[in-house]
């Protein structure tokens, strides 16, 4: 009976210190870490809930861009956080699904070392040229890499745009040279100087340059055309059955205590229903794609071995 009493009285005061965490969370301000640059499409959604939270809560949430290693230093920085809520990680597929089956040597454990919050969004990408390259549609651009195997280079700074031009080249039969860069935003950079000749990138990064005539848009990575650009096929419509995205989702580092990530999710949650934030999404090309921490933890698991799977079939060794 006193062991009886003991375990509910515990039971007790861990329910109460629980439901007093959740109402009190978050005390000071949050720190969200992100594996890209400025300009990425995570660094668009992430500035745009951090503002959001901030006017739900009143804490500040600092957003920290630590680009490099496919977004591996971002996640080492997180896994070795403080489990308390205050060190987020928005991140994407190319840390948590892809980079296990790219990257020789990882420093953390994408299941392990993170605690599941919540899917965010899920969007495409675009395939773009620089006006050096004489192509105007896919089918030119197939017929261009046919004719000169390896010279047409494609710049990747995540597992999202090096897979899709992976993909693109199993699909099309075409041998095109991998240059790697840090993030994106800088390969857009090197695209539109000419140092390399096309990118398969998400919109953020590329659809100002294209909007600016600085690219080429030749194709959309998704199953039906985009209303950001109504007018750009489906890289589908020639390569049938192609189709390439990526999504972002919200974790706290590993051990995380539970009424935490609930009460994280619940803000993410009523952010995303905002028209403010919803707009950005929209703008960026992608759509919002909430979940329970619990699925989010199911679809990791399928996602891994998914893009396991595509990773293998495109041939891409570890570096």
């Amino acid at each position: 009976m006193p062991f009886r009493r003991t375990l509910l009285a515990f039971c007790a005061f861990a329910s109460l210190t629980g439901g007093a965490l959740a109402e009190t969370y978050p005390a000071r301000p949050i720190t969200i870490v992100i594996g890209s640059s400025p300009g990425s499409a995570t660094d668009g959604l992430a500035r745009a809930l951090g503002n959001e939270v901030t006017r739900l809560t009143g804490q500040a949430v600092v957003i920290e861009n630590r680009a490099g290693a496919m977004g591996g230093i971002a996640a080492q920085t997180v896994a070795r956080a403080k489990p308390d809520g205050y060190t987020l990680f928005i991140t994407t597929n190319t840390t948590q699904a892809a980079n296990p089956h790219l990257l020789k040597k990882l420093p953390y454990d994408p299941i392990k070392d993170f605690t599941p919050v919540s899917m965010l969004t899920k969007g495409y990408q675009l395939l773009v040229v620089n006006q050096n390259v004489k192509a105007n549609s896919v089918a030119e651009l197939i017929a261009l890499a046919k004719k000169e195997p390896g010279k047409l280079t494609y710049g990747s700074g995540s597992s999202s745009a090096r897979v899709a031009a992976e993909l693109f080249q199993q699909m099309s039969g075409t041998e095109m040279t991998h240059v790697p860069y840090k993030a994106n935003p800088p390969a857009v950079v090197d695209l539109v100087a000419g140092q390399t000749d096309l990118m398969i990138v998400d919109l953020p990064a590329s659809l100002p340059q294209v909007r600016s005539g600085k690219l080429r848009v030749l194709g959309f990575s998704g199953p039906k055309r985009s209303a950001l650009v109504p007018n750009v096929p489906t890289i589908a419509d020639t390569l049938p059955r192609y189709e390439a995205g990526y999504w972002n989702a919200l974790y706290a580092p590993a051990n995380t205590p539970q009424p935490v990530v609930q009460r994280l999710s619940e803000l993410v949650h009523r952010a995303l229903a905002t028209p403010s934030v919803r707009q950005v999404v929209e703008q960026s090309g992608q759509e919002i794609a909430l979940s329970s921490a619990e699925e989010l933890g199911r679809f990791q698991l399928a996602e891994l071995d998914r893009w396991g799977r595509i990773i293998r079939t495109a041939g891409i060794e570890k570096e």
